[in-house]
């Protein structure tokens, strides 16, 4: 019962890693929203989870006519 209940959590662990690197290697490479263009947080936690910094190059600006940028003008 200890061996199951062992490889349960291993695999758990296991895939919660690989869906949180596959999590931020996707979001490092979508377009991104302008108020979120310089987030810190964002790119220390990708950075932690992937090893790879983002690169800016492959990122684009999103959504540059909507509802927020209405408002914030």
């Amino acid at each position: 019962m200890v061996i199951l209940i062992s490889l349960f959590i291993i695999g758990w662990l296991a895939a919660s890693i690989i869906g949180t690197q596959a999590y931020f290697l996707g979001e490092q490479t979508k377009p991104i929203h302008e108020r979120n263009w310089d987030s810190s947080s964002f790119d220390l936690l990708a950075k932690s989870f992937t090893g790879k910094d983002t690169d800016y190059l492959e990122r684009v600006p999103a959504y540059t006519v909507d509802a927020y940028n209405a408002m914030n003008k």
